[in-house]
Parts: C-alpha cells; structure tokens; sequence
C-alpha cells in the first residue's frame, strides 16, 4: 500500500513527551517503508530526536506558516502524516497538496470527560496506538517494539561523574503545568520514607527555583543542572523511576524502566500513560475525586486550591 511513498513529512510541532512518543512510528516507516521522513517541529525542540537515525532531516517551524508552506513545497512529498492536528498542521497540510492522515487526538471526548467526570467516554487506547491507525492508511503498523530515545554520544556521562553511585532511584517531580507537578511535601515523604536509598531528582531550571529549599541526605537534585540529554542518560541507569506526568516519563518508558507514574488533575485514559513501560510499573492516581480531572492539559494552580489529586497521593504504594 505504501510502496509508492519515497519521501514522508510527518508534522508535530512540540512538545518534548509528545514528540518522544512518536518514535515508533518513525522507526516502523523507516522499517517497513525504507521511505525518507522529514519531521517539521519548532526549534526548541529538535533535540529531542536529533540523534534519531530514522530521521533524515528536521525542518524547523518558526509559527510563520507562509515561509514553512514555501519551505516545504519544495521538497515534493508523496504523503504526510499529521501527529499534530491543529489549525497549524491543517492549514500547512493543505497548501502542499499533498495526501495526508492525521491523528485523533479526540479532543471532543476529553472535553466531555472533563465536564462529566465520566472516564468510560474515552476510547481506552493509548495514543500511540492511536498515531498507529493513522499510519495504517499507509501500510504501517506498529512492532510491538515501544517507544525509543537516542542521545547523542557527547552527553553520555557515567552518573558517578556527578557523584550518583549506583543502585539509585530517578524522581522526576515537574510538569509543564503546576496541577501535574508532585508538591514538596509529597516528595519529602517519598524521601523519608526510604532513607537508604539514593535518589536522584531529575528536571528543569522551573523545578530548581520550586525545590530550592529542599533537602535530603538521601537525595541529590540535579533539576536545572544538565541538559535534557544527560537527564535521560542518568534515566536510563536508574533502578526504578518515581515521576509526574511529564516529558521525562516517556523517556524512562523508551529505557522500559519500572515506573511509578503519580497522576494529578489529568488521567491515564487520555492516552498517555507510560508506554511499554516495566511491566511491574504503577499508576498511583487519587480515585473517587468529583473534581478530577479538571482539564485536559493542566493549570497553574489548583482551581479549588485544595490540590487533593497530588497532597492525598498514598505513597505506602510505591515499594523500592
């Protein structure tokens, strides 16, 4: 079905666990296809794949949508997959004539679950699987292989290099939104909880300002200290991964680590649980609360400033 396609856009503009979790589809069409993918993505995050060999070029989006539609005309692809599906993508996609398939991102039936409350109205099937019936129309399909992540040779430092020593735990507690990030309080009980074991925590220069005063014996912070590229490094030597909804996750899922995933105001069912993760991972997540989930994507603050969905997490569940 899909002999006639030699060059493939595949278009997702961010963000960084979105774009980790289309790596099999990259892997599988470069498999199964032999065609070559250019990837539109914003600049900010092309590193995220740029040491991925199913990749043959990444073609930066800069949101001016004429200078990308003129940039990519000239490259005459025979077909275009849209993993992003926004008015962006549409409008892109368009303007190229050219034949497409697009993800659903079933956007009606998360808006439906946050006002009802109701999980039974989401299809129960994870994105990925979702990205894979997009490909279909083009003669992919997924090799059960998961998710993959590719750093580049010159961030690859052994974690006694920053004075890590084995074996030791990665606590990632950030997220792109505050209703998603693990509060203080409950990462100081995850430490007290096991004081003799080492844990490593794991994000960016936002996570660093919020758990400055933070301090544990037990633990060392590197959050805002390195590049994303040696937090998946220090990640893919971790004994098990304690993690928040968040880019991270998915990376610790391509190194099929044993994960405990705490959720906040977003849910599982919207299809992004750890992928092909550890088959002894958990999902720790606050049943019973009428207010969750409250959005699709997140807040700064909880609406109700009681933050239940996080403070009431029961950390008796996380066994290392």
């Amino acid at each position: 079905m899909g002999d006639h396609i030699k060059k493939i856009l595949i278009i997702r503009f961010s963000s960084i666990g979105d774009l980790v979790l289309i790596s099999p589809v990259l892997r599988c069409i470069k498999e199964q296809l032999n065609a070559e993918i250019h990837l539109l993505v914003r600049e900010k995050f092309r590193f995220v794949h740029e040491a991925n060999p199913n990749i043959d070029k990444q073609i930066p989006f800069n949101e001016n949508l004429f200078d990308a539609i003129q940039k990519l005309k000239n490259e005459r692809y025979d077909y275009i997959l849209d993993l992003q599906n926004n008015f962006k993508s549409l409008i892109i996609s368009a303007f190229l004539f050219t034949p497409v398939a697009r993800l659903n991102k079933i956007n009606i039936r998360k808006l439906l679950a946050v006002l009802t409350k109701s999980r039974n109205i989401l299809p129960q099937k994870h994105i990925v699987d979702r990205m894979f019936e997009a490909s279909k129309k083009i003669g992919v399909i997924n090799d059960g292989k998961g998710l993959e992540y590719y750093i580049p040779e010159i961030f690859i430092k052994d974690p006694p290099a920053y004075g890590i020593l084995s074996p030791y735990i990665a606590l990632i507690p950030g997220g792109s939104y505050g209703t998603k990030q693990i509060p203080v309080e409950i990462i100081n009980k995850i430490l007290q909880k096991n004081t003799r074991v080492q844990f490593v925590l794991l994000g960016d220069h936002a996570d660093a300002q919020r758990l400055a005063e933070l301090r544990s014996p037990n633990m060392i912070n590197l959050c805002g200290r390195i590049h994303f590229h040696e937090s998946a490094y220090i990640l893919s030597r971790a004994a098990a991964v304690i993690t928040s909804d968040t880019g991270l996750m998915h990376v610790a899922s391509a190194f099929q680590k044993k994960i405990y995933s705490l959720w906040g105001n977003t849910i599982p069912e919207f299809g992004m649980a750890p992928y092909n993760a550890s088959a002894d991972s958990k999902i720790l997540e606050v049943k019973g609360l009428w207010c969750r989930p409250c959005s699709k994507l997140g807040y700064k603050k909880c609406p109700l400033k009681h933050f239940k969905c996080m403070k009431s997490q029961d950390i008796e569940k996380i066994n290392l």
